[in-house]
């Protein structure tokens, strides 16, 4: 939320150059001073043609660089315009360079500075402040070192606007060391050159060193401005440093820069980022004046936090609203694992006609992932490429994990191969998504090429190809990929590494090896650890190990009915019915129940959700009708059911999903 500093500031031009002191007709000068829109310049071009204006120069001028200074300056126009001049002076050229930089054209404002060299004007102070603005770090790749080679040879190196943005562009560009050397041999420090060190080890995630550089500005009595405030509690906000951004916002209050609608939008983000949501409300409810930052930063502080009620209310007090609002409730409901009323809202913002970013989409996406909403994956896809959204590494990242997820992993492979950049968590998205899919020695195939493109796996990297190890029943690999883990990458195992590992030796029946490896885990084995250890026993029908299993995890969790369940159907293999009477008298007599089971399906861009024993669902008489004939088949087919497991796991949240898809799927074919 908080506004960076982009550039430093050029001087003003000298009275003399200055658009706002030609000697114009009052009612023109009026005219230009009230000009807010480019059509309405343009209007005003007319009325000059109109009244003879247009052949005054001075007038000419003033139209020309009203233009390039705009907001919403039309540089196509402004080129027109600079055409139709004879002999444009250094002004002229200037005002035209400065267009482009404004822009975010520094290839179209360079070409423009070519050509002033050609014409036989010299760069002045203005020049370089105004073509080094908009400079990018391919831009400074470029023309960076032959351009500060002109400013030494048109000897403006001493100039402190001119330094100013040398320092900018280097530090922005991340030549940092450049930068430093500039920042260092200057004379006299003012605070645009301390503001350009601080926004540049910002862009460059530098965030220590932003801190560092304001506290050595205040020892050295350079008063900070706001955008020097800005940027450090940016800074402050990413490191979610909550003490030294305590510290800053005490400098600022005792410095009397407050009130400032930016600097207090910056510190609502930076308390609401370092998760202090008590002291981001009480500043946000002390301003005099808010907008919809102010509004968004605190939207998303309690949706992070997954206080979406909270979110959602002040979400609906909003006065106005914007991209970043609705991608905030939507990231919100993702987070907290409300699929479904992220999708919804993401329709609702579609409604009210709010033209969502590559960010919401990455949101999006992770709902369509998780809920194995295919059909709905597909259309934001479509739309994307229709409505020309950036599709950057990360959205892409997001497609394979939603096609992965929707078992379309061969489509996630495609994308993977025609991508132009990769990430580590590219490469991570395609070995989970070949692993859960059942593809291990694939995956396995794919983290070794991630490893040949120098690309450094992490801890969520080892998750997927432990967990293809395990599908593809790859023991030893297994144990040697755990092992390098630790020695080769230094990645300190989590939880989840362990419980992949014994689901790796559960599958493959090495029973007594997992048990070891969860009573020597150097942290204590939770609820899904020893519930996957119990799984593995049901497989391999091992009573006395599952019964340890239970133990640990009823001590943990005493109200679990799934562990009943499990410990009942391995007795039950075993024959052993005295130990299920047991289990089902203890069952009845704490009133435990296991957790009615969930499953969803998508149908028509919809997705239905069922739980089981609810019968609130629109259709559930035709899904039990339907369900009801599909018995009586199976039993004239001689279908006989295995009895073996007496507490079965009655999925009926399952039978209703499929039996609702098989029942629409022919509707649809039938109309």
């Amino acid at each position: 939320m908080a506004t960076m500093m982009m550039a430093s500031s050029p001087p003003p031009l000298p009275s003399q150059s200055h658009p706002t002191h030609f000697p114009l007709p009052s009612p023109l000068n009026t005219l230009l001073e009230h000009c807010n829109t480019m059509k309405e310049l343009k209007q005003i071009h007319s009325h000059m043609i109109c009244t003879g204006l247009v052949d005054s120069s001075d007038a000419w001028r003033r139209l020309l660089a009203f233009c390039c200074a705009h907001k919403s300056c039309d540089m196509n126009y402004a080129q027109h315009l600079f055409e139709e001049m004879p002999n444009p002076d250094p002004f002229l050229w200037n005002s035209m360079i400065r267009g482009y930089s404004n822009s975010n054209s520094p290839e179209a404002a360079v070409s423009m500075y070519i050509h002033m060299l050609a014409r036989g004007f010299e760069p002045n102070v203005y020049t370089f402040p105004f073509l080094l603005k908009a400079f990018t770090r391919d831009a400074v790749i470029a023309w960076g070192d032959e351009l500060h080679a002109h400013v030494l040879k048109f000897g403006l190196g001493s100039n402190a606007h001119v330094r100013n943005a040398l320092i900018h562009m280097y530090a922005c560009s991340g030549d940092i060391e450049t930068a430093q050397h500039l920042f260092e041999r200057s004379y006299k420090r003012e605070a645009v050159m301390w503001n350009a060190m601080i926004s540049g080890h910002n862009r460059n995630k530098q965030f220590e060193m932003s801190c560092k550089i304001f506290v050595d500005m205040v020892k050295q009595c350079v008063s900070p401005t706001a955008i020097t405030y800005i940027s450090v509690i940016s800074a402050c906000a990413k490191l979610r440093d909550l003490d030294f951004g305590i510290q800053v916002h005490k400098h600022i209050e005792e410095s009397g820069t407050l009130p400032n609608l930016k600097i207090e939008n910056a510190l609502v983000d930076m308390y609401a980022e370092c998760c202090d949501m008590d002291a981001a409300s009480k500043l946000f409810e002390g301003m005099k004046t808010r907008d919809v930052i102010s509004w968004t930063a605190l939207v998303v502080g309690f949706a992070r936090l997954g206080q979406i009620d909270r979110a959602k209310q002040l979400f609906n007090q909003m006065p106005e609203r914007d991209a970043v609002s609705w991608t905030a409730m939507i990231d919100g409901y993702v987070r907290t694992n409300q699929f479904k009323e992220a999708l919804e809202m993401f329709r609702d913002m579609q409604t009210q006609d709010f033209r969502p970013d590559e960010f919401t989409m990455v949101s999006v996406l992770t709902a369509c992932a998780q809920l194995g909403a295919l059909e709905m994956g597909n259309w934001v896809r479509v739309y994307m490429d229709r409505h020309k959204i950036k599709m950057d590494v990360f959205v892409q990242n997001a497609l394979i994990d939603m096609y992965s997820k929707c078992g379309r992993v061969k489509t996630g492979f495609e994308i993977f191969h025609k991508m132009h950049e990769r990430d580590k968590f590219t490469w991570t998205a395609m070995i989970v998504g070949l692993a859960i899919n059942g593809r291990g020695e694939d995956a396995l195939q794919l983290f070794n090429k991630m490893l040949r493109a120098s690309e450094s796996p992490d801890e969520v990297t080892f998750i997927g190809v432990l967990t293809a190890c395990a599908h593809a029943g790859l023991v030893s690999k297994g144990r040697e990929l755990f092992l390098g883990m630790i020695t080769t990458y230094g990645i300190k195992p989590n939880v989840t590494h362990y419980a992949c590992m014994i689901d790796l030796l559960g599958r493959a029946g090495h029973l007594k090896e997992a048990f070891e490896t969860t009573t020597n885990m150097p942290m204590r084995p939770n609820s899904a650890i020893w519930g996957t250890l119990l799984g593995a026993c049901r497989v391999h029908g091992n009573a006395e190990m599952a019964e340890l299993a239970a133990k640990n995890l009823l001590e943990l969790e005493p109200e679990n009915g799934t562990a009943y369940v499990q410990l009942s159907n391995i007795y039950a293999k075993c024959k052993r019915w005295d130990e299920v009477r047991r289990l089902r008298q203890i069952v009845m007599e704490r009133g435990i129940k296991k957790e009615p089971g969930c499953s969803m399906i998508e149908m028509n861009g919809e997705v239905h959700e069922f739980v089981a024993g609810d019968r609130s669902h629109p259709r559930s008489e035709e899904i039990y009708t339907k369900l009801g004939e599909m018995a009586k088949e199976l039993k004239i087919a001689g279908y006989v059911p295995d009895t073996s497991e007496v507490l079965l796991e009655t999925a009926d949240d399952e039978r209703e999903n499929a039996i609702f898809g098989i029942a629409r799927s022919w509707q649809w074919r039938t109309d």
